[in-house]
């Protein structure tokens, strides 16, 4: 089962921009899907955005046209390009794989807060 850690997250001001890391233990070449999910206080996890193993990604309606999910497979690791953020976007981010070369495994969230 691969190991996910999340970075990246912090504060920000409304309009502002961060980058998330999510790095494996192993290749991520082989993993059906990876994703990043967001929990806000008193709220559901819910999908963010995620890329399957051919590429191709998805977004929430919430985010698309601000967020990109992208991977570096060299580097074993995917990154979520956050960009005009907004007070609603504050939450725990989370980094899942699933499928393909791992069973379904979780990282331990990082924290991104948009305030000004």
């Amino acid at each position: 089962q691969v190991q996910l850690v999340e970075s990246g997250g912090g504060l920000v001001q409304p309009g502002g921009s961060l980058r998330l890391s999510c790095a494996a233990s192993e290749s991520i070449f082989s993993i059906g899907f990876i994703g990043w999910y967001r929990q806000a206080p008193g709220k559901q996890r819910e999908l963010v955005a995620g890329i399957i193993s051919d590429g191709r990604s998805n977004y929430a309606n919430s985010v698309k046209g601000r967020f990109t999910i992208s991977r570096d497979i060299a580097e074993n690791t995917v990154y979520l390009q956050m960009n005009s953020l907004k007070p609603e976007d504050t939450a725990v981010y989370y980094c899942n794989a699933r499928g393909g070369s791992t069973r379904d495994s979780w990282g331990q969230g990082t924290q991104v807060t948009v305030s000004s």
